[in-house]
């Protein structure tokens, strides 16, 4: 576990140390899965299909805001779809016109969730995103899953309709093809039944894992594939749907897996040193619960350069040094508020810093009390 730990903080430090490069290298590749997926699932125009447009787009996406990876992204399957039909461009701009204005209205922030939705679908793993948006987002996180879940299903019925699409048709045949890819968007009960399981996902891991309990990221993760998994299962049953049982199962265990990647990184507590203090001052009265974070300290390597002789001066120093930490640790031992919390906890480990906080807020009562 001390591995792991050291491990994270150094790709904390890593990530804060040289943000300026991590981030724009992170949006480029996120770009660049993106626009890979899109020309592997689409592919009509050959220009775009192109590894050197694909590279200069994704480079281009890496200086820009996060919100121009959508709008690119949404840019280029309609080229695509130009390349194949006019009815299908006019269509799919419609669909995105309308979810764009739903994102941009509750989740304009959401990119990433926006942008992965999709992929992960075709990677076959969609069951990380509830989890994960409940985790790390908020209630209107559901509106930037939902667009994403209907984005990659109306981009399937329309390759599923290439052929019908790519037919040169009069008037009539037009018209049928509206519809055609109308009643397809409107009538899909699959796209329907995930996108109200991710929003229920989303909400209960959201509300569960910010529940005043312990382990509450981890019942949030546990309930969450749960409910998605029931709520799936229900909707093939209902529907008729034919999805597969084992691909859920076990999309949803490779999703709790994920959540405790994530959790690790971003919620990484030790619930059996809980601490909880009560103080109180001139207006209010605290009960403070406090859950200690799991870290390592990680050291730098440490260069000793040898120059003669180490001056007297420095061991009297270090001795100086000590006695004073002795001294201020006995201070703060003496002070009545310690030994109130120690009463009170049972506990004789060291003294936290919260309690360091309340006796040295208490001292200093006691000599604007003594000096009045």
């Amino acid at each position: 576990m001390v591995v792991l730990l050291q491990i994270r903080e150094r790709i904390r430090q890593f990530y804060f140390k040289y943000d300026n490069f991590c981030v724009p290298v992170m949006k480029f590749l996120l770009a660049l899965i993106a626009l890979i997926m899109i020309n592997k699932s689409l592919g009509y125009s050959a220009m775009l299909k192109s590894a050197p447009v694909t590279i200069v787009l994704a480079l281009f996406c890496s200086f820009l805001p996060l919100n121009f990876i959508a709008l690119l992204s949404v840019g280029v399957v309609l080229l695509h779809l130009y390349a194949l039909s006019l009815e299908s461009v006019i269509v799919a701009a419609s669909v995105f016109f309308l979810m764009f204005l739903l994102y941009f209205r509750f989740s304009p922030g959401d990119t990433v969730l926006l942008v992965m939705t999709p992929i992960c679908f075709v990677l076959k793993i969609p069951y990380v995103i509830p989890i994960a948006a409940g985790l790390l987002g908020t209630p209107t996180s559901m509106a930037s899953a939902g667009c994403g879940v209907i984005s990659f299903f109306v981009l399937k019925d329309i390759r599923n309709s290439a052929s019908l699409m790519a037919s040169n048709a009069e008037t009539e045949t037009l018209v049928e093809k509206f519809r055609y890819l109308i009643d397809g968007l409107m009538g899909n009960k699959e796209m329907m039944v995930f996108v109200a399981a991710f929003a229920v996902t989303i909400l209960a891991v959201y509300l569960i894992r910010r529940l005043k309990v312990d382990n509450s990221w981890t019942i949030a993760i546990a309930s969450g594939a749960l409910i998605n998994i029931l709520i799936l299962l229900a909707g093939d049953l209902k529907f008729k749907l034919y999805l597969s049982v084992g691909g859920i199962i076990f999309g949803s265990v490779f999703a709790v897996l994920v959540a405790v990647v994530i959790k690790f990184f971003v919620f990484n507590v030790d619930y059996s040193r809980t601490e909880r203090v009560q103080f109180e001052d001139e207006e209010y009265y605290y009960y403070v619960k406090a859950v200690p974070k799991n870290s390592v300290q990680v050291s730098a390597p440490k260069v000793k350069k040898i120059k003669g002789n180490v001056p007297e001066s420095t061991e009297k120093e270090s001795r100086v040094r000590r006695s004073s930490l002795k001294t201020e640790r006995t201070e703060k031992k003496d002070a009545p508020e310690y030994h109130m919390h120690r009463s009170v906890t049972g506990k004789e480990t060291s003294v936290s810093r919260i309690e360091r906080e309340v006796a040295s807020k208490a001292k200093e009562s006691r000599e604007r009390r003594r000096n009045s």
